[in-house]
């Protein structure tokens, strides 16, 4: 296995994207509820900022800002997929190696995550989170994808209704 090393940042903002195993799959929209309250439950856990997140049906986009003295996000991430593992039915395949070590079929392994760097690192970094479902052909516009921070950040000004249109 390779020595994957991510970059740590106390307070930091960052970029993640998870996918689920099997990329056919629709268990996140499917189950919006319950991933909502694993997110939720992990929150009150271990604190974090969402500042966006973009769910798919097979994978999501989300930008977090962490607490000033905190760098750890991966602790984050393995309470949100153990949680929503843990809530909805278990009929997934899974392979020899997964039930050997009693794991679900859910998730790829990893994360893909990146620090924010600036202003426009950031400004990006919301845009291709919120254009995601109209690049990958769900909606013709941001403002028809119901599972988005899109609508929230309308609210506070920070988009217009008709961005990305």
């Amino acid at each position: 296995m390779s020595n994957y090393r991510r970059n740590r940042v106390l307070g930091g903002t960052y970029f993640f994207t998870v996918n689920l195993l099997e990329r056919k799959k629709t268990l996140l929209v499917d189950h919006i509820d319950e991933l909502r309250n694993a997110v939720r439950n992990t929150k009150i856990k271990r604190p974090f900022h969402i500042n966006a997140w973009i769910v798919l049906p097979d994978h999501m986009h989300c930008i977090w800002t962490l607490p000033e003295n905190d760098a750890d996000y991966s602790a984050r991430w393995r309470e949100i997929k153990k949680a929503f593992s843990k809530s909805i039915p278990k009929n997934e395949y899974r392979s020899k190696i997964r039930i050997s070590r009693n794991e679900r079929g859910i998730w790829q392994y990893r994360f893909w995550e990146h620090t924010i760097r600036d202003e426009l690192d950031y400004q990006r970094h919301m845009d291709y989170c919120h254009f995601n479902p109209v690049k990958h052909g769900f909606v013709n516009n941001v403002e028809q994808w119901p599972y988005s921070t899109f609508h929230s950040l309308v609210k506070k000004g920070v988009y217009s209704k008709d961005w990305g249109s």
